[in-house]
C-alpha cells in the first residue's frame, strides 16, 4: 500500500466549482481508497492506495469526480516519499512560505524551455525548475505577481499550485501527523 496526496486544480474558488470536502472524501472512498483525510477547502487530500503510477491515481479520480460531482477537475498526484523529496530538494530558498509557490505537475517539465525564459524580468520574483515541479519565490506576495502566470503558459498538462505553507502541512498529513478538515 502507498500513501498518496492529490491536488485538485482550480476547485472551491468560485461558485460553480464547489466541492464539499466530506463529498470529496467520500468519492475517494468509492475508489477504495482508505485513510482519506482532506486539508483545507481547496481540494487537498492524503489517502492510502494499492500503489499503481501517479497518472493511473489521478485519472481514477478525475474520472470519479467527473462522475459524482458532473465537474472536470484536473489533478496531479504524489507519493508521500516524492513530496519528500520536493521539499528536500527545493532549488530556491524559502523566505515567508505565504509568499513561496510549488507548481505541481502531472507531466516532467520541459527544463530547456523553462531555462530560456527571460525571467530576470520578473524580479524579485524567483523561480526553480524541480524534478516535477516548479518553485517560485514571491517577495512581494502571491496575488500580484506574474511569474507563476507566465511559467504556467509554458508547461504541459495539469497545472496546480499550492504555498509552501500547505506543502509541509500536506507532508505531515501524509506521514501521520497534521489535522483533517
Amino acid at each position: 500500500m502507498t500513501v498518496y496526496v492529490a491536488l485538485l486544480r482550480g476547485v472551491n474558488i468560485g461558485r460553480n466549482r464547489r466541492i464539499a470536502m466530506a463529498d470529496l472524501r467520500t468519492s475517494l472512498a468509492g475508489l477504495g481508497y482508505d485513510n482519506v483525510r482532506t486539508y483545507l477547502q481547496s481540494g487537498n487530500v492524503v489517502f492510502v492506495a494499492p500503489e499503481e503510477p501517479e497518472e493511473t491515481v489521478a485519472s481514477a479520480i478525475e474520472h470519479r469526480l467527473a462522475h459524482d460531482s458532473g465537474m472536470n477537475v484536473g489533478t496531479v498526484v504524489r507519493t508521500a516519499e516524492q513530496l519528500d523529496t520536493l521539499i528536500a530538494q527545493c532549488p530556491i530558498e524559502v523566505g515567508d512560505p505565504t509568499r513561496f509557490l510549488v507548481m505541481f505537475l502531472s507531466r516532467k517539465p520541459d527544463r530547456d524551455r523553462l531555462a530560456r525564459m527571460d525571467t530576470a524580468s520578473f524580479a524579485p520574483e524567483e523561480m526553480g525548475v524541480g524534478e516535477r515541479d516548479v518553485y517560485f519565490s514571491l517577495p512581494e506576495g502571491v496575488r500580484n505577481a506574474r511569474l507563476p502566470a507566465f511559467a504556467h503558459k509554458h508547461v504541459s498538462g495539469t497545472a496546480t499550485t499550492r504555498n509552501w505553507n500547505t506543502v509541509t502541512r500536506m507532508r505531515a498529513l501524509a506521514h501521520g501527523s497534521g489535522e483533517r478538515t
